[in-house]
């Protein structure tokens, strides 16, 4: 009897709550991928930014939808980090006008910023000398917590929405059943636990 509940004890209990927890992955995974999940729906608003970091063109033809749906009249397109010689924003606008989207639309906006918090301390000032009150900023889904996160630190008196863009590998229920989707959940939940940090 002894014998039987220490194993019981010993290898039965734990193997049933290895099984438990790999039965709940989708549950607790999920809520996970969801956390860095926070858009809003779009609203009239003076222009758009879309944020910088996607080179699948998803974060720009969002932008352009909302043109089309009359959310915007204009977008403004972050281009840090030169690629090649060229800023990143170039490729979007030169990406988007290939898809059908009239260029008049687009301002590209070259700047050096390496963090989400540098492209928002360079974009904020320029939205003001623009006199823009109310925006609409256009990032991919697992980046639109941090991103609203970031802006609000640094555009007091203005007002904004963060809209979501898909992404072809990432989804908040599924970013784990592909290695691109793991990278994009591991990489964005490193960027917001350093987010945190007091230095």
């Amino acid at each position: 009897m002894l014998f039987s509940r220490r194993l019981f004890l010993r290898f039965i209990v734990p193997a049933a709550i290895v099984v438990a927890i790999v039965a709940a992955c989708p549950l607790w995974l999920g809520a996970l991928g969801a956390y860095l999940v926070r858009a809003e729906e779009p609203d009239r608003a003076d222009i758009a930014v879309v944020l910088a970091g996607d080179f699948a063109g998803n974060r720009i033809l969002k932008s352009a939808e909302l043109v089309r749906q009359g959310y915007v009249p204009k977008i403004l397109v972050s281009g840090p980090a030169p690629l090649y010689g060229h800023a990143e924003s170039d490729f979007a606008v030169s990406f988007a006008v290939q898809k059908g989207c009239p260029a008049y639309w687009f301002i590209s906006f070259p700047i050096r910023a390496y963090s989400t918090t540098e492209e928002a301390r360079a974009i904020v000032p320029e939205l003001r000398r623009r006199n823009v009150k109310r925006f609409l900023i256009v990032t991919s889904n697992y980046h639109t917590r941090r991103a609203g996160n970031e802006y609000r630190k640094f555009s007091a008196g203005m007002e904004f929405r963060v809209v979501a863009a898909s992404d072809d590998y990432f989804t908040a229920d599924g970013w784990w059943r592909n290695r691109e989707g793991r990278k994009r959940f591991l990489l964005e939940w490193m960027k917001t636990v350093a987010g945190w940090m007091p230095w």
